[in-house]
Formats: C-alpha cells, structure tokens, sequence
C-alpha cells in the first residue's frame, strides 16, 4: 500500500523558502523503509513510501514526485522494471537505486538506463543519502526551470520584440500598452542596448497605424548639415549636391510612426521645425516656401539626460515638453537580473535556429554566470554573448567557458601586454570613446560602493573608512552613484 508519512509524526523543517522536495521510498524491507522516511523528513523533504514495486506504481499514478528512492531488489517488480516505468510515465522523476555491493554493475547499467545515481547498502553515512537525494531533487528543480522558461517564451511574456517578466519590464509593458493605440508623442528613456527602437517599433505594431510605415533615423549618425534635408526633405538646387527634389522622412512616415533615435543629437534649427512639426503637423521642405501638411506619429529616444542638455542650451525646453507627454524609461539589464535566463534563452533559440546547430540548454552553471555580469552593453551585449557562445558551444548545453569572457585567447610575440588586458564589453564598443569611458566608470562605481555597502552592512562610516574618504564625500559619491543611503 502506497503511504504518505504523517507530518505529525516527521515535520517538515519550517521557513525554507522553496518548495520542501517530494520523495518515494520504495523498499521491501520495513525497518530499513521507515528508518529513511524519519532521515528524509528531518531534513525538510516531504516523503510517501511503497512497499514494493506494483504499489509504487499505483502511487505515483496519483502522486507527483521529485525523486523516487528505489530498492533494486525487489519482489514482483524489481527496482529495475519500476525504473523503466518511471522513465517512460514520469519522465522528470528523478530516480536513486539502493542495492547491495554484489549488484553494482546491475546498478551501473541503471544509471545508463537513466537513473540519477544508486547507492550502495549499508550506506556509509546518512549524510551521503541526504547529499545523493538532494542534488538529484536539485537537478529536477532545474530541468523543470529550463522547462518554465521555455514555457515563459512560448506565452509571449513580452511586448513585441521585448522580452521580461520583472516589476520593472511590467510598467514598461503598462505603459507601452495603453499609449500604443493613441496618437500621442512618446518619449523613450534608456541606456544604450537597452531596446528603445524595439520599443518603439512594440508600440507601432500595437497602433492603429500598423499597416503604415514606421520610419527609423538616429539623429547622431547624420551630419549636422543634412539633417533638415533627412527630416523634411529639400527641392532642387537649395543646397550644393541637391540635383533633385526628394521628400524628406516626415512625408515617409506620413500617416505612420516616426521614430527619432538620439533626439538630444538635433542641431538647433532642426529643433525648431521639429517644433512647428509636432505643433501643427505642418513641414517645409529645405529651399521651399510651400508648407505641406502630414500625419505623422512621433516616437523619440535618448540615452542622455535632456534636462541637462537644457540646462546648458543646447536643447529647446518648449521641444522637451512636446516629446515628453508619456515617458517610458527602460531599466538597464543590471538592474532587472532575474530577466537575464529568459532573454539567454530567447536568444539561445534565436541563434541556435539560424546558425542550425541542435543547442538546446544553458547550463545551470552557465544561467549563474550570466546573471553575475554587469552588463554594461545591456541586452545587444546579453544577446551577442550568447551568439558568440552558440557559434563556439561544442554540444547541445552552452557551458561556462562557451562565453566570450571565460574563453582564453592566446597571443602572438609582442601581444602579450595587449592580450594581458580586462576584455572590453561588448556594447561598450559600440558608443564613442568618451561615452564609453563615461559608462564604464560609471558602472565601476556603482558595482564598487554596492559591494563595499555589502561588505559592511550599510554602515557609512565603515564603508568610507575602508574607501579612503570621509563620511561627506562618501556620502555624494554614493548618492551620484545612483545608491540610496540611509540616514
């Protein structure tokens, strides 16, 4: 007869914060059966027992279970049989075999049969039961992990290209949703690789404007004498080189979405028309007089503060208040870590699928890692960490040493100083040296002052001592780190 032990008589440990693991005992000898149900039970684990094989079965017809503690040896069904139940019904239980030392190589065949491990009776120690039960019920715990998120991607817990179950990406989701089927301009706030123009693109196909252009320009990339030109096109001869009259990409997007990538970029006289544009839904084209009329969505993106940039003149305050009429602000990936497995997979599926390589797994190992990063390149570095660890993933589980910044990379003769170096982040190559070298200073001082405020449990006085500096300057630092102190 299948049992369940009685908590009033084994309690389960109390405040763990997982789920207790779910174990069967199946043991034809009752001493031995009852004597692992009280070890199990005191260590935190829920326990059923089976007497032999066939009640077994019936239990775990009505049962779900983490890990099925098996004697080899059994009358009617052997603990071999009962494995290649388990393996064909419950394929997620995981199974231990106990047999005596005669039987190891029955048992070694088991364990390429699919068991987890077997141990051998007597048993040298409770604790090697315990260990041996726990780490296959923590293996179970991940498989089932890879499993959910899977599950997570299939149910399309994101908003078009954007992907994200944590507080943070919820807001963003909230308000990308309920702005999508206005007109209304939208601002997009966010450091770079973070998916501003995802967003934006999210926030399109969500409009009633879908089946309409959405017109893309980052603001930075065109020459400050060509933008006017780009925006809201010119008519023959207004400027050198202009051979034709061509429209410009408000007319592009006319009764779709533009989108203004690094907007803050705008030279001054473009500002202005952008004004007018946004005001009136009138344009100009460069070297004309005639004003055109357009229906045009704006959607603009900064990764730089414009409050700032107001500040200092250099862009237009009555302009910030147009684009500002609902604000999105994208976290960065470090600041939305439990993010991190859902998007490695995403991207796992993504590459694995274009490149045809059969890569199904991050290791659990692998999953640690990655969340441990800074990520400084937000999530365009998350996901070319992850292409770069396909091409080179030698099975079908992305290990450690498959990422970019495990990988040793050995040097030529008079390399060796360059090679030596910290590797760079990905997505810091991708900006200008001085945004860079601004990013990562200050990616090294929030890491620095977080981990030091650890380190000594939010004492100040502690934690500046050990920074070389005193309580009032520590003070600011932290505080223009971004790191809240209390008084």
């Amino acid at each position: 007869m299948s049992l369940s032990a009685r908590p009033s008589e084994f309690p389960v440990a109390a405040g763990r914060e997982r789920t207790p693991p779910r174990v069967l005992v199946v043991d034809d000898e009752p001493t031995l059966r009852r004597g692992l149900a009280r070890l199990l039970l005191s260590r935190g684990m829920e326990v059923l027992t089976a007497d032999d094989g066939a009640r077994a079965i019936d239990c775990l017809a009505k049962e779900a279970v983490d890990v099925a503690l098996i004697d080899l040896m059994m009358p009617n069904v052997n603990g071999l049989e009962l494995l290649e139940h388990i393996k064909s019904a419950h394929a997620g239980t995981e199974v231990i075999l106990m047999t005596a030392f005669a039987d190891v190589d029955t048992a070694v065949r088991a364990v390429r049969a699919g068991a987890y491990h077997f141990l051998t009776k007597p048993f040298r120690s409770n604790d090697e039961v315990v260990l041996t039960v726990s780490k296959a019920a923590e293996r179970r715990r991940l498989v089932d992990r890879a499993a959910m998120l899977e599950r997570k991607l299939e149910q399309m817990e994101k908003f078009g290209e954007l992907i994200g179950n944590s507080p943070r990406m919820q807001e963003v989701y909230r308000l990308a949703t309920g702005v999508a089927p206005t007109s209304s301009t939208v601002l997009i706030l966010g450091e770079s690789g973070t998916g501003k123009e995802l967003t934006a693109r999210a926030i399109h196909q969500h409009s009633p404007r879908a089946e309409k252009q959405f017109v893309a320009i980052n603001c930075s990339a065109v020459p400050v004498d060509l933008v006017e030109s780009e925006l809201f096109g010119h008519v023959r001869g207004a400027f050198t080189g202009a051979s034709a009259t061509r429209e410009g990409l408000f007319e592009t997007a006319d009764r779709g979405t533009l989108f203004l990538d690094e907007v803050g970029d705008l030279p001054p006289l473009a500002q202005v028309k952008l004004l007018r544009a946004l005001q009136s839904g009138e344009i100009k084209r460069v070297g004309s007089n005639e004003t055109r009329t357009v229906d045009v969505r704006v959607i603009a993106a900064t990764n730089v503060d414009l409050r700032t940039r107001i500040e200092v003149g250099t862009f237009r305050e009555d302009l910030y208040y147009r684009l500002n009429v609902v604000a999105i602000e994208l976290p960065p990936l470090r600041e939305r870590q439990e993010d991190v497995p859902l998007l490695a997979y995403h991207f796992l599926q993504k590459y694995a699928s274009r490149s045809g390589r059969d890569i199904r797994k991050l290791a659990p190992a692998t999953i640690r890692l990655l969340q441990r990063q800074l990520w400084p390149g937000n999530v365009r570095e998350l996901e070319n960490t992850i292409e770069y660890a396909v091409v080179f993933c030698r099975s079908d589980t992305i290990a450690p040493e498959d990422l970019p910044f495990t990988r040793k990379v050995s040097s030529r003769p008079g390399e060796d100083r360059l090679r030596s170096a910290e590797p760079i982040p990905i997505g810091l190559v991708d900006l200008p040296y001085r945004d860079a070298k601004q990013k990562a200073l200050a990616d090294f001082e929030v890491a620095y002052f977080r981990a030091l405020l650890e380190r000594t449990g939010g004492n100040i006085s502690e934690a500046a001592r050990q920074a070389g500096l005193d309580r009032s300057n520590f003070r600011r630092a932290v505080r223009k780190a971004g790191l809240g102190v209390r008084e």
